[in-house]
């Protein structure tokens, strides 16, 4: 695809229509007049007539130093492309086990980005049982924080998300802020063990613990049995001792 050709200011003789609409040198109106005329009024003051508006019917022009009309043009673009900083996020990571002379060594990065004007984000990776001990990561942080407190203040407090703790700092003195403690990963919580259950057998009164896994169904109850000797039930074979007799 092919970029549109950057329209080009006509000047003086490139101007071809046959009248234009004239600005003075001073910024006063002078109407509407032939081109040749308004050229001939530019070349007395030792100035450029200059198509300023070409899609206006008719075209404006203003009488004017061309030479000097591109140099602040262009010193202009400079001081405004100058004033546009673009802020980058950098991040820099550390792990819950990071030693002390690799926090340092982090911790001056984060400074040098920060006076550069940009902001950083600082992430602490938690792997394994580690997420179970999100107050290292946040000690972690905190500490960083303050040592970085003349160049960078918090602008996004520490934070979880997933497997991963992270606090945003943008440039400037951050004082004394206080950092929220994030919310501590709860540990795993086993279930309460039921309550044991007291049933009959054999006429003595038993504590039975149900297991975990049926301790919500319902107790089921154990016929008592009658004191003394119990008769076991008659064989086939006694059954038929007792025929024959």
């Amino acid at each position: 695809m092919e970029r549109p050709k950057k329209l080009e200011t006509r000047i003086n003789d490139r101007i071809r229509v046959r009248e234009v609409r004239v600005i003075g040198p001073e910024g006063d109106q002078l109407g509407i007049l032939l081109t040749d005329e308004a050229r001939a009024k530019a070349n007395e003051l030792g100035l450029d007539l200059v198509e300023i508006s070409p899609t206006a019917r008719p075209p404006v022009c203003k009488i004017m130093d061309y030479g000097k009309f591109k140099y602040t043009t262009k010193k202009k673009a400079v001081e405004q492309r100058k004033n546009q900083k673009i802020i980058e996020v950098k991040e820099v990571k550390f792990r819950p086990k990071t030693d002390t002379h690799d926090v340092e060594i982090k911790t001056e990065h984060a400074r040098s980005f920060l006076e550069d004007g940009n902001k950083v984000k600082m992430t602490i990776m938690f792997r394994g049982r580690e997420i179970t001990h999100p107050e290292i990561g946040q000690q972690m942080l905190e500490k960083v924080s303050e040592q970085l407190k003349d160049v960078g203040m918090v602008e996004f407090f520490p934070r979880m998300e997933g497997r991963a703790m992270f606090m945003v700092l943008a440039p400037g003195k951050g004082g004394s802020r206080p950092v929220a403690r994030p919310t501590p990963v709860a540990a795993p919580v086993a279930a309460p063990a039921a309550a044991p259950v007291k049933v009959q057998v054999a006429g003595a009164e038993v504590a039975v613990t149900p297991r975990p896994e049926i301790s919500s169904a319902p107790a089921v109850a154990v016929a008592p049995v009658a004191s003394g000797t119990a008769s076991a039930p008659a064989t086939p074979s006694d059954n038929t001792g007792a025929a024959q007799s």
